[in-house]
């Protein structure tokens, strides 16, 4: 025998052992065995629940060029759509509602069927689904998924090193849940909606380490990142965003914008973004929902992964020298799975373009340099029985800003707009800080009344506290110098059904109830004015705290029911209706400014619909329409705080915001091009503008759009793709049917973005990307805070990935032609010390394997 085929030989068996314990312990429990080792000349079982099975009862195996063709076949049973997901090197196919019937009643392997496919097996799981395991040598494998009336076909293409979420992958196979509440796939939903996995946030974080940056670069719709700790002036669509974190509420009742802030990149395996206003989670989501779904456990006993990095700027290393280390562990048992990460990141200071260091409160919105964040998730999952599931879930996040430096207060006495400008000294013993831990408990159970039971209970405890203000020109701020805090205390549920109205389940109900309770303060540390002076406004001694805004106790009932009819193989529609009530208690209290106001009660309610269809004009082409409604309430705590001297709840209107909106759009996807062209128009009687010094416009709005992404493969080595986003609002202040452009804040200018990313060779991939953000000076008064002139600027990201010893070494450049620009927020406001520049070009270098 020749030493090559000897190698051969070693290889495979090699592969044998390693994926095939992967795989035993992923197998199907002793008892199922019973049910599948007799093959039956049938298409389909009926189980004693009434659930009807497709049997597997062949697997072929074909060399197709360089890749290879997988066929299942069941004698003449279609296959309902797989979820496919890759853990490693590997693609794991899950077929729903399926049971492997071979000959023996055993599962599949074939080890090394090409030389770049390590090993293909196909396995019987707990849950009525067969997993499809292809794993790929360089790197996890492509897969085209054909199904057809005797089965299922995948077209497998080799994979290579540093893959991210590849476009042949088609986006009719892609499952997400934030838009329905229910799995669905991407194809079938009628509206705008954009899904990160974890190898594009994984992409990112080589050049970020901010979840708005990280949105800002792939979302369309979503206004460019502020550069800050905070998402005001970044909108989604003109209105504002709810955040979930696996479907739990970050958003509190008196908004913080931080919601962002909440979790670290780490802990996170794919988010959703629903584009444009939703009643589908509740209260909140005017502009549209962004729905965090942690990392969850790998398909085999055990994988550990770690990732570690130090990143700083060009021009002054030792001060922004930054570092970080990420851990995850994660497995699937017989029963039980589990998931651990954690993460810690240490940020240095900010340096702009022109090597100046960035003060750590850019924008008067609060910093993220000189930064120390922390994140630990737990998550446990255990297969009570084959239809029932319970899972724990913990998540812990934290962000503290200890920093030595401030905003020099002097450029004030400059002529002409400056950038503001750090002075070293800073003495605060109370740091900015953002604290978030996130407890739930989620139960599922798959046959209840022929359908899908999911449960959840959750917990949430936040606090965020902002950089000190000097207020003393002001009476509503009680002429002092102040630092704000949020704390919010929130719990609720969750249980819906999803229940089949015949038995093909092309008609479905998913109907349900969501409870909420959370109770929000915002008191404020009072800092002695003389010390300030004489430090030169370095200088923070803390004199004692007071309330600013009172606690908010809030709690909401929705109940809700939503229909999806399949109507035949072309044409899909949804419809629904929700209705929350919402209760809010105040007490008493005094203002800043020493005015007393009456507290008391106050109760909300509405009734939203929403209605929606997909057309698939061809097999590659679908047309898609919708109306929703969302709502919001309007920020009441900040009406308190800046309440005069007798006002009494009672006064506030009872009313919240309802937002109606229209959506039409196309969506086109063949095997290297895939493309989405939307546009949307909502409108509502009542707004709820912030405007300067803090209170609430309540006036007619509209605001309207156009979106459109592209992604495209260029031969076997080039991708690229882009986004462009441009929308316009108005608003009719004195409601006398007179609209005037919304300001800034609200609106933002029109953002494109761009990629191009080549596999250069299988180990080592290439990407640059590119992001525009436009003009915009569309008001007649310059001076207004949020209605100031907006320049444009681009920025140019580099990002690398190659093949080195057993993992990967990245590289990221950020801002790579050093681009002096200021961000939307900034150069909205007329107060020079929020006047901020971007951070200039800096690098960050890691290093990630598994183990």
């Amino acid at each position: 025998m020749g030493g090559r085929d000897m190698k051969t030989r070693l290889v495979r068996f090699g592969w044998t052992i390693a994926l095939g314990i992967v795989m035993e312990t992923m197998a199907m429990p002793l008892g199922a065995q019973e049910i599948i080792s007799e093959p039956s000349p049938s298409v389909t079982v009926e189980l004693d629940q009434g659930t009807s099975l497709v049997q597997v009862q062949e697997v072929r195996l074909e060399p197709s060029g360089p890749g290879l063709e997988i066929i299942l076949v069941t004698a003449g049973g279609a296959i309902a759509s797989p979820n496919l997901q890759t853990v490693g090197n590997a693609l794991i196919i899950d077929l729903p509602n399926t049971l492997m019937a071979l000959p023996g009643g055993q599962g599949f392997e074939e080890v090394s069927p090409t030389a770049d496919i390590a090993f293909v097996s196909v396995t019987q799981m707990t849950d009525n689904q067969v997993r499809l395991a292809i794993t790929g040598v360089n790197g996890p494998p492509e897969a085209e998924v054909k199904p057809n009336s005797q089965g299922l076909q995948l077209l497998i293409r080799p994979g290579v090193a540093g893959t991210t979420a590849e476009i042949e992958e088609s986006e009719a196979l892609q499952i997400v849940v934030s838009a329905t509440r229910t799995e669905e796939e991407i194809a079938n939903i009628p509206r705008s909606v954009t899904v990160i996995e974890r190898a594009e946030i994984e992409q990112q974080t080589q050049v970020y380490s901010s979840l708005a940056d990280i949105l800002g670069q792939l979302v369309p719709g979503l206004a460019p990142s502020t550069g800050s700790a905070s998402q005001f002036g970044q909108a989604l669509r003109g209105r504002n965003v709810l955040v979930l974190i696996d479907g739990v509420p970050q958003t509190t009742n008196r908004n913080a914008f931080r919601d962002l802030q909440t979790i670290a990149p780490s802990a996170i395996e794919r988010i959703e973004v629903i584009q444009g206003p939703t009643a589908i989670y509740g209260d909140g989501a005017t502009g549209g929902v962004i729905n965090i779904i942690t990392r969850g456990p790998a398909p085999e006993p055990f994988l550990a992964s770690t990732r570690l990095a130090i990143n700083t700027d060009f021009d002054s290393v030792s001060n922004s020298l930054g570092r970080m280390v990420e851990q995850y562990v994660g497995g699937t048992l017989d029963y039980a799975d589990y998931a651990f990460t954690a993460s810690y990141e240490s940020v240095g200071g900010f340096f702009d373009a022109l090597g100046n260091r960035i003060p750590p409160d850019p924008n008067g919105q609060g910093g993220v340099s000189d930064t120390d964040s922390f994140n630990v998730l737990g998550k446990l999952g255990i297969n009570m029985t084959d239809e029932q599931r319970l899972q724990i879930t913990i998540n812990h996040f934290q962000a503290t800003q200890n920093t030595d430096f401030t905003v020099d207060p002097s450029i004030t006495a400059i002529a002409g707009r400056q950038r503001s400008q750090a002075i070293d000294g800073l003495d605060l013993d109370t740091p900015q800080t953002s604290n978030n831990t996130v407890v739930s408990l989620d139960y599922s159970h798959s046959n209840v009344l022929n359908g899908n039971l999911k449960g959840q209970i959750y917990y949430r405890d936040y606090l965020t506290r902002f950089f000190p203000f000097d207020g003393r020109a002001s009476v509503s701020l009680g002429n002092s110098i102040f630092q704000s805090e949020i704390d919010s205390t929130e719990w609720g549920g969750r249980l819906q059904l999803d229940t089949p109205l015949t038995g093909e389940k092309n008609l479905r109900l998913l109907w349900g109830a969501d409870y909420n309770n959370e109770s929000t303060a915002q008191p404020v540390n009072i800092f002695d004015p003389v010390t300030f002076d004489s430090s030169g406004g370095l200088s923070y001694r803390n004199t004692g705290k007071r309330t600013w805004v009172p606690s908010l106790n809030q709690d909401s009932l929705g109940l809700f029911g939503q229909l999806n009819w399949r109507a035949n193989d072309w044409l899909t529609l949804l419809g629904g209706i929700r209705h929350e009530q919402v209760g809010l208690s105040v007490d008493d209290f005094t203002t800043l400014g020493g005015n007393t106001v009456q507290g008391g009660d106050l109760s909300y309610d509405a009734t939203l619909f929403n209605l929606g269809g997909v057309v698939d004009v061809t097999d590659n082409i679908s047309l898609f329409a919708s109306f929703a409604q969302g709502f919001s309430l309007a920020d009441v705590g900040l009406v308190l705080r800046n309440a005069p001297a007798g006002f009494s709840l009672a006064t506030l209107q009872p009313e919240a915001q309802r937002v109606n909106n229209y959506e039409i759009g196309v969506r086109g996807n063949w095997q290297n091009l895939r493309f989405s062209l939307a546009g949307f128009y909502n409108s509502s009687d009542l707004g709820t503008t912030f405007t300067a010094p803090g209170e609430i416009l309540r006036a007619p709005e509209r605001v309207y759009g156009v979106e459109a992404t592209m992604d495209a493969r260029v031969g076997e080595s080039w991708q690229l793709g882009g986004t462009f986003s441009l929308s316009a609002g108005e608003i009719d202040r004195l409601n006398t049917g007179n609209y005037t452009p919304l300001d800034g804040f609200r609106i933002a200018p029109v953002k494109l973005t761009a990629y191009v990313q080549h596999q250069t060779t299988p180990g080592w991939q290439n990407r640059l990307q590119l992001l525009y953000s436009g003009d915009r000076d569309v008001f007649s008064n310059n001076t207004v805070f949020g209605q100031l002139p907006v320049s444009s600027y681009v920025t140019l990201d580099y990002i690398s990935r190659i093949n080195v010893g057993p993992g990967k070494l990245e590289i990221g450049i950020a801002n790579l032609l050093n681009t002096d620009y200021f961000p939307v927020v900034s150069q909205l406001q007329p107060n020079e010390l929020s006047n901020a520049a971007a951070r200039g070009r800096f690098l960050r270098i890691g290093y990630a394997f598994e183990w």
